[in-house]
């Protein structure tokens, strides 16, 4: 637990105080956000705010992953290094992105297709290794398995089609995670704060999952129970997630209306990334719908606008994504963040108790 601790306060700390550094780094350059003309007009005020805001978040958490494991003399695990992995590589996806923006002063950076590809390439590379690295001492578990979660793995298993077929659809099937998790968070993002407080609500559930599957893991317990929890390496997946939470914090802190800084698809792509890693290798890969269940609402609007007007020519909302159409509407810009807030919270906190209650009832 002093690690887990450890790596949340140094992670808070830097991103704090770094963050303002970072920022007049950005101002002297001239790396300001560039605000579309067809989004709310609202939003015309915020051109030229310091932009790729994200770095700052990657690297709070790096170093305050390495320190705690410093500091306690623990040895990092594979899980916890492929969690980071994933985060900063669909991070440098969002970076060339957002400085490609910059750069060109245009709203568009990456093509569709580019950032997909980079963002599946990213993935490719989490999902194989994910399968490697059998521990000993674990009973020759891997940081991930080819079962299909939900609370913990399910009878599901993709390897029914044979080790390689497996390997394969477990690989398709940590793409389409990974991809919905960050598409989502970069949609959530738009709004001072908003993408920035419902990503630390969903990280600290993953504090305290991951916790409480270390206290009630298979591998450490002394009279193994049906309850246990067959997760490689969860305390280090709970010192990843407190890592990534304390530098969400401290970014909040001038990302808040009014943002001195956005994160830019820089933070809202390493995000997505850090929750899909911890949702695959703690197991728990349909719960993330549950806990992340303000980004699903976001995204289920703009799929439900692209579609609605394909078949019918007519809008469902004012604007997508859902921040926006309450926008449009009259709602304030604060108001619409702590609302989206509490919904984000009420996500986490039925997602927490579903947990829990599927431990209590052993179902």
């Amino acid at each position: 637990m002093r690690t887990v601790l450890i790596a949340g306060a140094f992670s808070l700390v830097v991103s704090l105080f770094g963050t303002p550094l970072y920022i007049r780094w950005l101002v002297r350059r001239g790396y300001g956000q560039f605000v579309r003309d067809d989004g709310p007009t609202s939003h015309h005020t915020k051109r030229g705010t310091p932009t790729m805001g994200g770095a700052v978040i990657i690297l709070a958490a790096l170093l305050a992953y390495g320190a705690a494991h410093l500091f306690t003399g623990w040895t990092p695990t594979a899980s916890g290094l492929l969690v980071l992995l994933l985060m900063t590589g669909l991070g440098i996806v969002g970076f060339l992105d957002d400085f490609l923006k910059i750069s060109k002063q245009r709203s568009l950076g990456l093509t569709a297709r580019a950032k997909l590809a980079g963002q599946g390439i990213v993935g490719i590379v989490f999902a194989v290794l994910a399968l490697q690295f059998p521990a000993a001492s674990r009973g020759g578990a891997t940081p991930a398995s080819t079962h299909i979660s939900i609370l913990r793995d399910t009878p599901l298993d993709l390897a029914v089609f044979g080790a390689v077929g497996g390997t394969v659809l477990f690989v398709v099937w940590a793409l389409v995670i990974t991809s919905a998790v960050s598409n989502g968070v970069n949609l959530t993002d738009g709004l001072d704060g908003l993408a920035t407080g419902a990503t630390t609500m969903v990280l600290a559930a993953y504090v305290l999952i991951c916790t409480f599957q270390s206290n009630q893991s298979c591998y450490t317990l002394r009279e193994v129970e049906a309850r246990c929890y067959e997760v490689r390496d969860p305390r280090d997946l709970a010192v990843v997630a407190a890592a990534v939470m304390g530098a969400c914090f401290g970014f909040l802190w001038w990302n808040a209306s009014p943002a001195k800084i956005f994160m830019g698809d820089t933070g809202s792509l390493a995000l997505g990334g850090a929750l899909a890693g911890l949702a695959i290798l703690s197991r728990t890969q349909i719960l993330l719908v549950l806990l992340g269940g303000l980004f699903v609402l976001i995204t289920l609007s703009v799929i439900l606008q692209v579609g609605g007007f394909k078949l019918t020519g007519k809008r469902l909302f004012r604007m997508a994504p859902l921040q926006h159409h309450f926008e449009l509407a009259g709602w304030g810009e604060v108001t619409i963040v702590i609302r989206f807030w509490i919904i984000a919270g009420l996500f986490v906190s039925l997602g927490l108790g579903v947990f829990y209650a599927q431990w209590v009832t052993g179902g």
